[in-house]
């Protein structure tokens, strides 16, 4: 028993020390570390508006109000469903991807024919050929909260009608909310839906409306 315990005890007590290293020290040091210098990304990038959560700048929402911008097709809704929804079985639980199909895929053209539609008939002075693609495909993770800028001004007109607001004052605040490439090179300049409509919002005093 002696020997099976000496030759044992070096790799139990390596085991046991590499779990306590890196299996608490290190992740609490890291979380403590982007606590610290990056609060905000390490809750989730989380934006409230009066102390009340309303969504994160990471993930991306279905808004289907006439007076947001719309955002690109997402094949796991953004995570969001109704009470209907799960009753119905639709909600499969939280996650995240696409459905891949293949271009030549008859339910990936039925799909971006409906999407299509709708948005033809939410902007009329458009044509099929107007809408930038990324309006009409999903990303890959199925959460992006970003569209092209392209994809954000082909919307301010309508958006213009809806709301009531100036094209200037849309396109000011498509502007302040557009991102430019990483490091000036890298990637393209987005624009994230999110936090246009949450500014749409504040400009038509919706926020007070809600009491928030």
């Amino acid at each position: 028993m002696s020997g099976f315990w000496q030759g044992i005890k070096r790799p139990f007590l390596v085991t046991i020390a590499l779990f306590l290293i890196c299996g608490l020290a290190y992740p609490l040091l890291l979380t403590g570390i982007s606590q610290l210098i990056f609060p905000s990304q390490a809750k989730g990038s989380l934006i409230t508006i009066n102390g009340k959560a309303v969504g994160s700048e990471l993930i991306g929402q279905d808004f289907t109000d006439a007076r947001f911008m719309k955002s690109r097709p997402s094949a796991v809704n953004y995570n969001t469903y109704t009470q209907e929804d799960k009753e119905e079985g639709n909600y499969t639980g939280v996650g995240s991807g696409s459905k891949n199909y293949a271009p030549t895929n008859p339910e990936l053209v039925k799909r971006v024919e409906a999407d299509m539609a709708v948005f033809l008939e939410a902007n009329p002075i458009l044509k099929k050929e107007d809408i930038p693609t990324d309006l009409l495909t999903a990303s890959g993770s199925g959460l992006d909260p970003h569209i092209s800028p392209a994809a954000a001004a082909v919307q301010i007109p309508a958006l213009a009608v809806a709301t009531g607001l100036s094209q200037e004052t849309l396109e000011t605040i498509v502007k302040e909310n557009t991102q430019g490439k990483f490091l000036g090179i890298f990637g393209e300049e987005t624009v994230n839906v999110l936090m246009v409509n949450l500014d749409i919002a504040q400009e038509l005093g919706l926020f007070k409306q809600m009491g928030m």
